[in-house]
């Protein structure tokens, strides 16, 4: 019984509800005389300020030109524009928001513009009536160029050098940057190169020594051309070729050149003191001879004047004795021949070798050196070994003696003026 009168009551409830929900509050008809409920938005006032079609990101081409109208959710007329920090060129109207800018290629090459680099410019809306209402932004401008720039190689030189062998050439190989920078350099060159490091990229330095000795015999004017080429590529193997042409000129190895010098110095005075001993030996000869020479000679006068002597006296035996003492005189002279013959061949042999020291000391005398780097030292030199040459020829018959004596003591004997007046030269 109660479970009938709950459902009764039920039945009552949604038959009254039904009609409640089914009422019409919008004004559309339908043909079932029955209308939906319809909810629409209430607008709202847009009061906030507002930039409508501000792009925050503009890229332009060289020799283009900007016009871009910005826009604001309020009356414009109201409102002031504003930049800052604006590249030179970039205006605005301050009434209007039109943005302009003529990206001329002059710009450019001044430097006072540049590709591929952003420009942040600050963009400001203020109201003329309401300080409060005002908006701060920015935006970025970027300029591109569709022009291809080829990257170059520029050595810190001219394309020709001019270098003595034995000196150094260093200089830097740079880069003129286009579009693709140059990414790696390759050095190339007709003869091989020892090199002081490598050049590999954009900065690096070329150094080189041309060693004593690169410059041939059979080259032409004495001198060498070397070409150097430095081969540089972007990342699209786009290439670019500097070439230098350095000329190497031969030069003298002044230190090689002057212990060959000395050496040869050296040669001269050891052959010069050992010609020194010899010309001791032989005038020592020559000496010995002549003072047995002599001692024969004053016998064999005495016993000539002795005859004289005793032929004039009034005995006999006094008189036979100056008979006889003549022949004594005349006999001793082949003993001295046979016992002390005269020494021709040793006098011209230490005249000869006096002569030959004398030359060689003018020589060393004559050829010293002007300093390190004397121009004259592969003459001097050669001269030398020439002029020692030729005296050892001419006295190739002469028995050279080795000195066992100190040099000083030679050079005392050799300068002693009663030797030296023995071959000082007289009037005929």
């Amino acid at each position: 019984m109660i479970t009938n009168k709950f459902a009764f009551i039920l039945v009552l409830f949604i038959g009254f509800a039904l009609p409640s929900f089914s009422q019409v509050i919008d004004s559309l008809k339908t043909d079932t005389a029955k209308s939906d409920t319809i909810f629409r938005t209430i607008p709202q006032e847009d009061s906030i300020l507002r930039i409508r079609n501000l792009n925050p990101y503009i890229t332009l081409h060289v020799d283009s030109t900007l016009e871009y109208k910005l826009d604001i959710n309020k009356d414009q007329s109201k409102y002031y524009w504003f930049l800052k920090n604006s590249p030179v060129g970039l205006k605005i109207e301050r009434n209007s928001g039109l943005l302009t800018f003529k990206a001329e290629k002059a710009f450019f090459l001044s430097g006072r513009l540049k590709y591929d680099l952003d420009y942040k410019v600050d963009l400001g809306v203020q109201n003329l009536d309401d300080p409060k209402d005002k908006i701060d932004t920015s935006f970025t401008l970027l300029f591109f160029n569709t022009e291809i720039i080829p990257s170059r190689i520029k050595p810190g030189v001219n394309n020709i050098l001019y270098v003595d062998e034995g000196d150094s050439v260093s200089f830097k190989v740079q880069c003129e940057d286009g579009n693709f920078p140059i990414q790696n350099i390759t050095m190339t060159s007709n003869y091989p190169l020892k090199t002081i490091g490598t050049v590999t990229k954009c900065g690096d330095d070329f150094k080189w020594s041309p060693p004593f000795g690169f410059v041939k015999s059979s080259d032409k004017d004495k001198q060498r051309e070397v070409i150097v080429n430095f081969v540089g590529a972007n990342k699209f193997s786009v290439r670019d070729t500097a070439t230098i042409r350095i000329v190497v000129k031969e030069n003298i190895n002044y230190p090689q050149k002057v212990l060959e010098y000395n050496e040869v110095v050296r040669n001269i005075q050891t052959y010069s003191n050992r010609l020194k001993a010899t010309f001791m030996e032989l005038d020592k000869k020559v000496k010995s001879t002549r003072g047995t020479r002599t001692t024969f000679d004053l016998t064999s006068a005495a016993s000539s004047l002795g005859g004289t002597v005793f032929s004039s006296l009034p005995t006999d035996g006094q008189k036979t004795a100056g008979k006889i003492l003549p022949s004594v005189g005349v006999a001793m002279v082949p003993v001295k021949e046979s016992v002390a013959p005269n020494k021709t061949a040793e006098q011209n042999s230490a005249t000869l070798v006096r002569n030959s020291i004398k030359r060689l000391d003018y020589l060393l005398q004559n050829n010293v050196l002007v300093g390190e780097k004397d121009p004259e030292l592969i003459n001097k030199t050669q001269k030398l070994r020439d002029e020692l040459k030729q005296i050892q020829l001419q006295l190739i018959e002469v028995p050279v003696v080795e000195f066992g004596d100190s040099p000083d003591e030679l050079d005392k004997y050799f300068n002693n003026p009663k030797v030296a007046k023995k071959y000082r030269m007289r009037k005929s």
